[in-house]
Parts: C-alpha cells; sequence; structure tokens
C-alpha cells in the first residue's frame, strides 16, 4: 500500500473520524482508523458499534490497500506535521511508514480482519438545512440528562411530521422543543417517523455539519440496531438509537399564554449571572415578575445577598417564583432573540408548582416565530 496527501486535507479526515471515539474503550481494536486506498482515492473510518464515521477524500494512490492504525495517535500527528504533501506506505511486515517533508513516523498497524464492519444505511431518507439543524441541536440537546442511570433522557428524540422535523429532550426538570422543516422528497410520507439519538453524538453532528449547505437523514435496521445516519458532502456520521419509550413531554406545553412578561433576553442573562454569583450550588434565585419590571433577589452563605431589577412588561398578575438560574441561562442562550417571552402557566393540581414557558420574542409587543419552546420547572422557596 503506498499513497500521497494533501496535509491539510488528510489531517481534517482524520480529525473527523476520531472525534466520535471514546477516550477510554475496552476494546483497543475500536481505537483504531481504518484507512482504504483505492481508485475512489482515501476512505477513512471509526466506529465503536455506537457510533461510526466515513469520510472520502482526494489522494494519489500508487498501491492500493487498506490498513487500520490507532486513531487519536494519527490524529495528533497529523496535526503538527510541517506543510508538505504526506506518503504514507506500508512495508512487508506490515509497519507503516510515514514520510512529511523531513519528518518521518513509524506506527504500529493493527489487525484489519478484527475490526467490524461499517454500518451501511439503506432506509428512508430526508433533507434538512445544515444551518438551522444545528442551531436546533444547539438549542435543545443540552436539556438531555447526562445521568446514565435513565438512558432515554440522555438522548434528543427526532420526530418527522409531513414537512416538519422535531427535536425534543428533556432531563426531568425542563423540556427544550424545536422545529424545523423537513424535505421528505418524492417518498414523502405521512406516518410518523422518530428516532431517540445520544445527545453527544447528536451535539458533534452539529458542529461538523453546520456549514454544509443541506443534511440527508436517513433511518435504517430494525431491533436492538436500528440506526439513523447524517451526510453531507463527502461525510457520514452514523449513530445507534437508544431503546426505549420517550416521555410524552408535548403535553406538557400550555394551549394558553395569556399570563406573561417580555423581558430583553441579555440584561435578564447579565443580571441572573451577577446575582446567583452569592447563591449556593443548588439553591434556586428568587424571582418576582411585577408590573415594574423583574426583581431577582439571592441569598447565600455567610450572609452575602445580592439583589438586582431589570426592565420587563408584565400581562397579568404579579408572580413570585424560584427557578435555577443556570437552567435559565441555557434558556436565555437558546433562544436567540432579542427579546424573552416568559410565560406562566396554570396545573390542575393546585399542590404542585407550574413550569414557565420560555420563548422568542421580536419585539416588546411582537413574539417570535414559535418554533422553539423551553419549559422550566420552578424549585420551591424556603422562605
Amino acid at each position: 500500500m503506498k499513497f500521497h496527501v494533501n496535509r491539510d486535507v488528510f489531517s481534517e479526515a482524520v480529525s473527523f473520524v476520531v472525534k466520535l471515539l471514546p477516550q477510554r474503550n475496552p476494546q483497543p481494536i475500536l481505537a483504531g482508523v481504518l484507512i482504504e486506498a483505492g481508485e475512489q482515492g482515501l476512505t477513512l473510518a471509526a466506529f465503536d458499534y455506537e457510533a461510526s464515521a466515513r469520510t472520502t477524500i482526494e489522494a494519489t494512490v500508487d498501491e492500493p490497500g487498506t490498513i487500520l492504525v490507532h486513531g487519536r495517535l494519527l490524529s495528533d500527528i497529523a496535526s503538527r506535521l510541517p506543510n508538505a504533501p504526506i506518503q504514507i506506505t506500508v512495508d512487508d511486515d506490515g509497519g507503516i511508514l510515514l514520510t512529511c517533508g523531513s519528518a518521518r513516523f513509524t506506527l504500529a498497524s493493527m489487525p484489519v480482519q478484527e475490526y467490524p464492519a461499517i454500518p451501511e444505511v439503506s432506509g428512508e431518507s430526508g433533507l434538512v438545512p445544515a444551518d438551522e439543524f444545528a442551531t436546533a441541536i444547539a438549542q435543545v440537546a443540552f436539556a438531555a440528562s447526562r445521568d446514565d442511570v435513565t438512558p432515554v433522557l440522555t438522548g434528543v428524540q427526532l420526530e418527522v411530521t409531513g414537512t416538519q422535523l422535531s427535536l425534543v429532550a428533556t432531563d426531568r426538570y425542563r423540556v427544550a422543543l424545536r422545529e424545523i422543516p423537513w424535505d421528505g422528497g418524492a417518498a414523502a410520507s405521512d406516518e410518523p417517523t422518530s428516532a431517540l439519538v445520544p445527545a453527544r453524538t447528536l451535539q458533534e453532528v452539529g458542529k461538523t455539519f453546520a456549514h454544509g449547505g443541506d443534511i440527508s437523514i436517513a433511518f435504517s435496521g430494525s431491533g436492538d440496531r436500528e440506526i439513523i445516519a447524517f451526510s453531507a458532502g463527502n461525510k457520514t456520521v452514523t449513530s445507534l438509537l437508544i431503546k426505549g419509550n420517550f416521555p410524552p413531554v408535548r403535553r406538557l406545553f400550555p394551549a394558553q399564554t395569556e399570563h406573561h412578561s417580555v423581558v430583553n433576553t441579555a440584561d435578564l442573562a447579565e443580571a441572573v449571572r451577577r446575582v446567583a454569583l452569592v447563591l449556593d450550588r443548588s439553591a434556586p434565585l428568587r424571582f418576582t415578575f411585577g408590573p415594574d419590571g423583574v426583581s431577582m433577589d439571592a441569598s447565600g452563605t455567610e450572609q452575602a445577598r445580592a439583589t438586582e431589577s431589570v426592565d420587563a412588561t408584565l400581562v397579568g398578575d404579579e408572580v413570585t417564583l424560584g427557578l435555577n438560574p443556570q437552567y435559565l441561562l441555557e434558556s436565555l442562550g437558546a433562544v436567540r432573540s432579542e427579546f424573552a417571552r416568559i410565560t406562566f402557566t396554570s396545573s390542575d393540581n393546585a399542590n404542585k408548582l407550574s413550569p414557565v414557558l420560555v420563548t422568542p420574542q421580536t419585539s416588546i409587543d411582537k413574539g417570535g416565530e414559535g418554533s422553539f419552546k423551553y419549559l422550566l420547572q420552578p424549585n420551591l422557596l424556603l422562605r
């Protein structure tokens, strides 16, 4: 095997395929990157039985072949090579020689025959705008749980209905929902399709394909091996879906939204960051939404205390409640609009605090387009 390839193109390709691999893998063989040199150029792939990444790049192939080499080591080397073409050759004993300018590396090969087959996807697919999809992921994925005790809550639920793709995530204390256009093409079906994708994998997809034009999303497999594939340009990422029933959180969103406050998003976020400095880590921040604005009051340890007010408009009665400041800040960062509407919902259960709904607002008196919603459960105030 022997090929020549552009240094920057090769480095970017290796970095892409190893990004989804876990830092520590119980099976050493899964730490490898599979490199195939052939008529189509160079194909690089990585797979850990849950997620895979594959890309094809241009290269001058003198002798075709396939090698498996430690991925993170190769990525570190490729990113630090001098600005010159890379040549990789394999000797008769299987040793891998990489040269770039005056730099020479000899790497050990891993047994290709022991590497698992990269998943192939042949199911139904559709297209979404890459920039909108990346934005939607950033607006939703942070609300997924980081606790592996309940695996279904560590994922983002993708739901296709007609010409719309919804992304939903929850960790029991909050729910984030974003809707974007879906183009199912000639084979579009009115039958709903859903997939529960690990949030970590989806976040990497968003970062990788943010500027890729359109992203093709395909659903494939059955039983315990259901997978989803994201493709754009010369890159493809697949992910094994999380098994289980995602909670029916859509029904938690209120139908009526008359009782609300509208506030400048940046002003409220900055005030929350300041006032929350005196709070204990898990303590809620007291908010009072009144006709003159929203005021915040925080009492911490060692008699530290902070208060601040921000201008806001209020429709309805004055409200005092406790909110997790970090959860609120994440929602304010996700609305991506100059103003945010905070709606106070009602509940049939008088003994349970009703959640607040955070949505974008284009101005003080004009609502946003409604494609993003964030529901946050208040905390009980002890005083």
